[in-house]
């Protein structure tokens, strides 16, 4: 599978934009990552094994849901963080 990381997450691949990884499913291959990669998994995963509020997985140009997500030979799977912060009320035009 060819996963491509987003900025926020290339310091733990080194600066690589996508790696090359194996796996039947969503979690064997954020498993594989993290083997090759530690702390990267906890990135996108919680202490309850759920996909982080922030974090969006796309296989086949759709959202994945869960860890258990199956994945076929050759799949693509995007990982997206979501940003965070601005201001609370209207830019200040004055």
């Amino acid at each position: 599978m060819r996963v491509f990381i987003p900025p926020p997450l290339r310091s733990y691949t080194g600066g690589r934009t996508r790696v090359e990884v194996e796996g039947a499913t969503l979690g064997d291959v954020l498993d594989a990552l993290d083997a090759l990669y530690p702390g990267l998994r906890f990135r996108i995963v919680d202490e309850q094994d759920r996909i982080r509020p922030h974090i969006r997985l796309v296989v086949r140009e759709e959202f994945a849901h869960t860890l258990a997500h199956p994945l076929e030979s050759g799949d693509e799977i995007q990982i997206i963080c979501a940003l965070s912060g601005g201001s609370s009320g209207p830019p200040d035009t004055t």
